[in-house]
């Protein structure tokens, strides 16, 4: 595999002189991008222009990632092109949450074929349920196909969100990318390090991603009176204090979730992700070493065996929260998962409404508040 990372940003441009000429079929870019590239997207197309056998997939975020650093208003864009592996790409729609596991379904049967390893997905972050999403991919590939991805963002506006689509930024779409051969090594990693508090409530009443009772009390204005002052500054200020959800106590496996939006005239909760009827929900907060010690925790989870011969690329996707929380700390995070993967790895990435990755090992499932990665390279 041949690897090159790079920036733009509209005041320096582009951070090489000219683009690594690394154009095939067997070429996968990846392009995350401040939202409001979705109305100045020339940049994207200068990269569909020099690369025009490439497929080209990407989103908009809560901040980009290159490298260790975190940046707003720009591109980070990896170009990878594999020697031993093919690369397909495909997109939905998806206008609806309640469309969201036809689409998984339909987007794993046009990547079903011999020789899949792994399914990277990016989806509109708004218009999606994203625990549906997986359990519809997940129906239709085998079980040994590693799933990994996220939730495109739009800062803390929770106003529009994009994906690329045959080279072009658009909202309500999915795009998925498979990835065939016997040289591919992906590995991932998710771990979270926030602390739970309060009560652990039983939900009541929910329908998917929309929780109304916890208690058999309405969940909005329960949630309303952990948060305080703070609760004006919803649904953003909802990344602060995510829910931990699981079947039932005594269980160790949680899944955390983030809300997106609040509806006050059913004193509702929307998640990303679903919020079964019957679970255990828990509130939780920010403790900044265990975020920290998290991120690091998911690269040593990802790095595994150094099978690979040569470059080796990371992607990193955090949750919009982590970002909100450490603040200033942030980059302390993305420097922590470098330090702990294999020696000249280069890492891009995102901060988004939603990481999908499987909980350790096994299925696969959506996430909030986690810092996961994924790894790519041949051997």
């Amino acid at each position: 595999m041949q690897l090159s990372t790079f920036s733009f940003d509209a005041v320096r441009g582009w951070s090489v002189s000219a683009f690594p000429p690394l154009d095939s079929e067997r070429t996968l870019i990846m392009v995350y991008a401040a939202p409001d590239y979705l109305n100045t997207p020339q940049p994207i197309s200068e990269l569909c222009r020099a690369y025009p056998r490439a497929r080209l997939i990407g989103c908009s975020t809560a901040g980009e990632i290159a490298g260790p650093a975190v940046n707003d208003g720009s591109l980070s864009v990896a170009v990878m092109r594999f020697e031993h592996s093919d690369v397909t790409a495909v997109s939905a729609q998806i206008r609806h949450a309640s469309d969201s596991h036809d689409a998984g379904t339909l987007l794993a049967g046009q990547l079903r074929r011999a020789g899949l390893r792994s399914v990277f997905v990016l989806s509109d972050g708004l218009h999606v349920n994203g625990s549906e999403l997986v359990k519809g991919l997940a129906s239709a590939l085998p079980v040994d196909v590693t799933v990994t991805g996220g939730l495109a963002a739009d800062g803390d506006r929770f106003q529009r969100t994009w994906v690329i689509r045959d080279g072009k930024p658009e909202s309500g779409i999915i795009t998925a990318v498979g990835l065939y051969g016997e040289r591919l090594r992906i590995t991932h990693g998710s771990r979270g390090g926030w602390d739970s508090f309060g009560p652990e409530r039983r939900i009541t009443r929910s329908s998917g991603n929309i929780l109304y009772e916890l208690d058999g009390k309405p969940a909005l204005a329960l949630y309303k009176e952990y948060l305080g002052e703070r609760a004006s500054g919803l649904p953003a200020t909802g990344l602060l204090f995510p829910l931990s959800i699981r079947k039932q106590a005594g269980e160790s496996r949680q899944v955390v979730r983030t809300i997106l939006s609040i509806d006050e005239s059913t004193q509702a909760l929307i998640f990303a992700g679903d919020v079964p009827k019957g679970y255990l929900a828990q509130l939780m907060r920010a403790n900044f070493d265990r975020l920290l010690n998290g991120a690091s925790l998911a690269a040593g989870q990802a790095k595994g065996e150094d099978k690979a011969i040569g470059p080796v690329l990371a992607v990193a996707i955090s949750c919009v929260g982590r970002r909100l929380v450490l603040g200033e700390r942030i980059e302390e995070e993305t420097e922590s998962t470098l330090e702990n993967l294999p020696p000249a790895t280069q890492q891009v990435g995102f901060y988004s409404y939603g990481e999908i990755s499987p909980y350790t090992n096994g299925s696969c499932d959506l996430h909030n508040q986690t810092m996961t990665l994924t790894t790519f390279s041949e051997f």
